[in-house]
């Protein structure tokens, strides 16, 4: 077995480099001169093999090369796309678990595309931008993008980012709960919400915050709460992301069912039936 690995694997000093076509350093990996193109190589390599398909989507060939190489020697399947409308149209012809999706796009850039794959999907998004501004990544967010990797960035960083999004995506959701005060019901189980009999379409990050608030009712979480449980410790992002998503769950349930306890967080009040 060891001899085998050693024909397969040959590494090369890390460093730092730039990528071809691109002003962004990207820190340069330990790369093995061949791909794993099978599962064999990959257990070879000691690693696992796994069925997971990630979409990339980035205008930049050199990106989703670094990419294409990053994630497969991880076991991943990988489709690539250097548009909008290539994106869409991968998503309508293939099982995709997670997105990594450029915000800076021809065509169609990467915020609009987040908008209208949310309309359909709730497959688990992450942003790529090279736009390190708060606004960007709220809008990101808000728009339903599960987490955001800002160029120049490392790809160890973020297969590790890959990895923790998957895991949440991954976690296994209560059987046959449904919470309801009546007019409201969250099938848990399902990933639907209802409100007045009609569905209402909410992104992962929005469901799970909701799930969080409404299996408590009355309870006051504070925001620092909130971020780690519904985003992970890992999430590099503020607690200004809890305020814009329950800004947008107020948006599409009502003012009244999640509460403002100032200076400390939020909470879920049920709506009496009447």
């Amino acid at each position: 077995m060891r001899l085998a690995q050693s024909r397969i694997v040959s590494r090369v000093q890390a460093g730092t480099t730039f990528l071809r076509n691109s002003s962004l350093p990207v820190e340069e990996e330990e790369i093995p001169q061949g791909r794993p193109n099978s599962a064999y190589e990959i257990l070879l390599r000691g690693g696992i093999a796994l069925t997971k398909t990630i979409l990339v989507v980035d205008d930049e060939a050199s990106i989703r090369e670094l990419l294409d190489f990053s994630l497969r020697r991880e076991g991943y399947e990988v489709i690539l796309a250097q548009d909008g409308p290539g994106a869409l149209a991968a998503l309508n012809s293939a099982k995709i678990d997670l997105v990594i999706l450029d915000l800076m796009l021809p065509e169609i850039d990467g915020l609009e595309v987040c908008k209208t794959i949310r309309r359909s999907s709730m497959v688990p998004i992450i942003m790529l931008t090279a736009r390190d501004t708060e606004l960007d990544k709220v809008v990101g967010l808000e728009l339903g993008a599960d987490d955001y990797v800002t160029k120049p960035f490392s790809p160890r960083e973020l297969v590790s980012r890959v990895k923790a999004v998957l895991r949440r995506a991954d976690l296994p959701k209560p059987s046959d709960a449904v919470i309801s005060d009546g007019q409201l019901q969250i099938l848990v189980d399902r990933h639907e919400v209802y409100l007045s009999g009609k569905q209402v379409y909410l992104t992962p990050k929005e469901f799970e915050l909701l799930v969080t608030l409404a299996q408590s009712p009355g309870r006051v979480f504070t925001r620092d709460y909130l971020l780690d449980k519904v985003w992970g410790y890992d999430f590099a992002g503020g607690t200004r992301t809890v305020d814009v998503h329950v800004r947008r769950l107020r948006q599409k349930l009502g003012e009244s069912r999640i509460a403002t306890v100032h200076g400390v967080g939020y909470k879920f009040e049920p709506v009496e039936r009447g």
